[in-house]
C-alpha cells in the first residue's frame, strides 16, 4: 500500500541517517579530543574513576615536588656532617700526636682550636634554602619548637576503605653543634694549668674519639634519611606513570580504531543520504498514476 500521507520508507531512511550522523559527530568528537570518555555522559562509571585517578596523579606530582626540597636539605646536610667527620678525624689525630712527650702541645692547641673554627663554619654552611638539620634546631630554626630536631614529610595519599588521608616519613635531624661544643672542651693545653697530665691527655683523647663516632654516626644516619627519600620518591615516579597509564586507558580514544569508524560513518551517511532521496520519489511515483 502507498500512501501520500505517510511515507514509511522515508521516516526509516531518515531515523537511519539521524543514527548514522549521531555516531560520525560522536567520532568526530573523539578524533578531534583525542578522548572516548570527555564527560560523565560519555560513561560515568569511567569518568568518575578517571577523574579520581587523574586527581590522585597531580597530588603525588605535587608531593614529590616537596620531596626534592626536602631531599636537597638532606643531602646538604650530610655533606656537612660529612666534611664534620672529616674535620673530627684530623683533631683526634692532633690530639693522638700530643700523646707524646716534648710535644709542643700549645701548638698542638691552636691548630685543633682552628680545626674547631672550621667545623663550626660548616655547620653554618650547610643550609639549603634556609634549612639546617644539623645545627640542632628545628627547619624553622627555632629550638624550642622542636628539642629532638624531627622533620615529618608527607609522601603519599591513601584511598583505604574509602576514606582519603596522607601517608608520612618522619627522620630526625642530627645535633653537629653539640658535637663541635664537646671538641671546645677537650684541651691538650692551657695556659692556666699549663702541661696536662697523662691521665688528662688519655681522658681528652678517649671524648675526641667518643665524637669522632658521634659525628661518623650523625653523617650515616642522614644518608640511610637521603636514600630512603630517594627511593621514596623513584617509588612516587612510577606510580604516577602507573596511574596516568591506567587513566589513559580508560578514557583516551584508539585513533587507529576511530579514523576507521569515521570512514565508515562517512559511506553510511553517503548511502543514508541516497536512501532517503529515493524513498523522497516515491510520492511522486504516485501521481504518475492519474495521468
Amino acid at each position: 500500500m502507498s500512501s501520500i500521507l505517510t511515507n514509511s520508507s522515508a521516516i526509516n531512511a531518515l531515523a537511519t541517517l539521524k543514527d548514522v550522523n549521531r555516531g560520525l559527530n560522536q567520532t568526530q568528537d573523539r578524533v578531534s579530543t583525542g578522548l572516548k570518555v570527555a564527560s560523565g555522559k560519555d560513561n560515568a562509571a569511567y569518568f568518575a574513576v578517571s577523574e579520581t585517578m587523574k586527581g590522585d596523579s597531580g597530588m603525588f606530582k605535587a608531593i614529590n615536588e616537596g620531596m626534592t626540597a626536602t631531599k636537597n636539605s638532606v643531602a646538604t646536610a650530610r655533606l656537612g656532617a660529612e666534611t664534620v667527620a672529616d674535620i673530627a678525624q684530623q683533631i683526634v689525630e692532633r690530639v693522638a700526636f700530643a700523646q707524646t712527650d716534648g710535644v709542643d702541645r700549645a701548638d698542638v692547641q691552636l691548630e685543633i682550636d682552628a680545626l674547631v673554627k672550621n667545623m663550626g663554619t660548616a655547620i653554618e654552611q650547610a643550609t639549603f634554602n634556609g634549612d639546617n638539620l644539623v645545627d640542632g634546631n628545628s627547619m624553622d630554626g627555632t629550638a624550642d619548637s622542636n628539642p629532638d630536631n624531627s622533620v615529618i614529610v608527607t609522601n603519599g595519599v591513601t584511598r583505604s576503605g574509602g576514606t582519603f588521608a596522607t601517608t608520612t616519613f618522619k627522620f630526625e635531624g642530627v645535633n653537629l653543634d653539640a658535637i663541635k661544643t664537646a671538641f671546645e672542651g677537650i684541651k691538650v693545653y692551657s695556659e692556666t694549668s699549663g702541661t696536662p697530665d697523662v691521665i688528662d691527655m688519655e681522658q681528652a683523647l678517649q671524648d675526641a674519639e667518643a665524637e669522632l663516632a658521634a659525628s661518623i654516626e650523625a653523617a650515616t644516619s642522614l644518608g640511610i634519611t637521603e636514600n630512603a627519600l630517594d627511593g621514596q620518591m623513584q617509588f612516587i615516579d612510577s606510580l604516577t606513570d602507573t596511574l596516568d597509564s591506567g587513566v589513559s586507558s580508560m578514557v583516551d580514544a584508539d585513533m587507529e580504531e576511530e579514523a576507521a569508524r569515521l570512514q565508515a560513518y562517512q559511506v553510511q551517511q553517503q548511502l543514508a543520504t541516497q536512501s532517503l532521496s529515493i524513498a523522497n520519489q516515491a510520492p511522486q511515483n504516485i501521481l504518475s498514476l492519474f495521468r
